[in-house]
């Protein structure tokens, strides 16, 4: 049986070596917390898989924002991932909706194709689509393989009812990652209510935008 695993969103090169050295089983890269994650900087991105060991995802997002992309944007999107395909990562992690809060499919599928064979992850776009567990078809159907995402709601906590039954839906065809507020002192409730076998973090403790040390470890001792 495979143990649960623990995910790091890292902002910065700093977090990265920090969530590795501290137990987390994989990053994922990102810059621009405050916009709650876009496209990391190339250079730092192929500093850190020098640096790191565990699992490599990186976030490809050309703004802030919402999850509606220009025809230039999206043009972004597919050289950045042929771009960070060069450095071997191990998983993007993006979404793209339609101007009806749909998942747009054709998109996403040129994506997960071009990103082939590097698995993605569709991140919290999910959590403002309109209507829930018929987007968790459309996101299996253009071959994502895990969903990041609270629950539709503000944290994992208040989303829980929602993530638990993404998971029973799902069904083993995708794996639903719970994230958004989860912290060492609430990842037990989750365990306990979802199937979930991989959990995300910024491990972000107080001001600043490095993960803390000692709540990785405490993520991990509490999975």
């Amino acid at each position: 049986m495979k143990k649960d695993q623990l995910e790091i969103a890292c902002f910065n090169l700093e977090s990265a070596i920090i969530a590795q050295e501290n137990g987390a089983d994989r990053v994922e890269l990102c810059a621009e917390m405050k916009e709650g994650g876009t496209t990391p900087d190339f250079k730092i991105t192929e500093q850190a898989r020098k640096e790191l060991s565990i699992d490599l995802n990186v976030m490809i997002r050309p703004r802030g924002g919402d999850f509606v992309y220009t025809d230039a944007e999206f043009e972004q999107m597919k050289a950045e991932i042929v771009q960070f395909k060069k450095l071997n990562v191990d998983g993007f992690v993006f979404g793209i909706l339609d101007k009806e809060g749909n998942i747009n499919k054709e998109q996403n599928k040129e994506l997960v194709a071009l990103a082939n064979p590097i698995p993605c992850t569709f991140h919290r776009a999910f959590d403002v689509v309109n209507v829930v567990y018929q987007s968790l078809e459309s996101v299996i159907e253009c071959g994502f393989k895990t969903i990041l995402t609270s629950g539709q709601k503000e944290n994992v906590v208040e989303g829980i009812d929602v993530l638990a039954e993404l998971d029973k839906k799902a069904n083993n065809r995708i794996v639903i990652m719970p994230g958004g507020g989860l912290r060492s002192t609430n990842i037990g409730l989750l365990k306990e209510k979802t199937k979930a076998v991989f959990y995300h973090s910024s491990a972000i403790v107080g001001p600043g935008e490095t993960a803390n040390g000692d709540e990785v470890k405490a993520l991990k001792t509490n999975l």
